[in-house]
């Protein structure tokens, strides 16, 4: 038989509840993060409205006359559907806040390895982090996109995006509440595993405005090649996302063309599409011979 230990184990050991308390670091942590939660709300709702405001003038107000015929739909969003987009959308960042509550709380008890100094690690880190956190941003998008399509999860969670069938700026982040927490729990969980600085995230999350906003524009802002397809073949483009809000079984990816062609769930009629709505240079030239 195992020999039983002599020494007594202390009360305080044996005691549940307060082996369930947190400890006074972890709760002082958190008040402190409460107190700079106003702030974290603040941002990330200046993120969107920067973000989703500036290509919304730009694009669907300034330069919708010179790219009538880059528009993908014929038809406009009104502005009940944009109304109800941006009220999704403050849901949506409050959650994210949630997130950054987490990040705060966890970075202030020494749990995650993020930095002032964007040179702390060198600047070939600091490169590398942010085309890292990128990638793999696009692989939890693509992956956990696919996910809430199941029929099973698509009603709770990923619905109330897909009511913006003609898809603005705005509908960037109009979400259920299930999709924008599977979105928010991404940065918490990779700054588990990489160690990353605070200007680096502010790149990759201003990136992932942007790329939001002008995925759901609804006018093909990416160039075209000689032959008629998208000049840099691995991005996604407008069309590319636009053709998910239409017809949701192809083009999941966010980014990055790569995981939907690797796993075959490109839209065959994408390119097609493409180049109905961006005009080559050859075609601009030969129309302008004709004139």
């Amino acid at each position: 038989m195992p020999t039983l230990p002599t020494t007594p184990i202390p009360s305080s050991a044996v005691q549940p509840t307060e082996l369930m308390e947190p400890s006074p670091e972890i709760l002082s942590s958190l008040i402190t993060m409460l107190g700079n939660w106003p702030d974290l709300l603040g941002s990330d709702l200046a993120r969107y409205i920067i973000g989703a405001g500036v290509v919304f003038l730009v694009v669907n107000w300034r330069l919708a006359g010179p790219l009538t015929a880059r528009k993908i739909r014929k038809d406009s969003a009104g502005w009940s559907q944009i109304k109800q987009e941006i009220l999704a959308s403050f849901r949506t960042v409050f959650i994210l806040s949630c997130a950054g509550l987490l990040i705060g709380t966890s970075y202030m008890m020494g749990w995650l390895h993020v930095y002032e100094n964007p040179a702390e690690m060198g600047w070939g880190y600091f490169a590398f982090s942010v085309i890292a956190i990128i990638l793999l941003h696009d692989t939890w998008f693509y992956w956990t996109h696919r996910l809430i399509h199941d029929p099973r999860l698509f009603r709770r969670f990923h619905r109330l995006h897909h009511k913006s069938h003609n898809p603005t700026p705005w509908t960037a982040y109009a979400f259920d509440s299930g999709e924008a927490a599977i979105n928010a729990l991404f940065l918490p969980l990779t700054l588990l595993i990489l160690p990353i600085s605070f200007l680096a995230i502010f790149v990759f999350t201003s990136h992932m405005i942007i790329r939001n906003a002008l995925a759901h524009c609804g006018y093909e802002v990416y160039p075209a090649n000689k032959q008629g397809t998208p000049l840099f073949d691995w991005m996604t483009t407008v069309t590319h996302h636009d053709m998910h809000h239409a017809q949701a079984g192809y083009n999941y990816g966010f980014y990055f063309t790569w995981w939907d062609r690797w796993m075959g769930t490109e839209s065959p009629e994408y390119l097609k599409e493409f180049a109905r709505v961006s005009p080559s240079p050859r075609r601009n030239a030969m129309q302008g011979s004709d004139l």
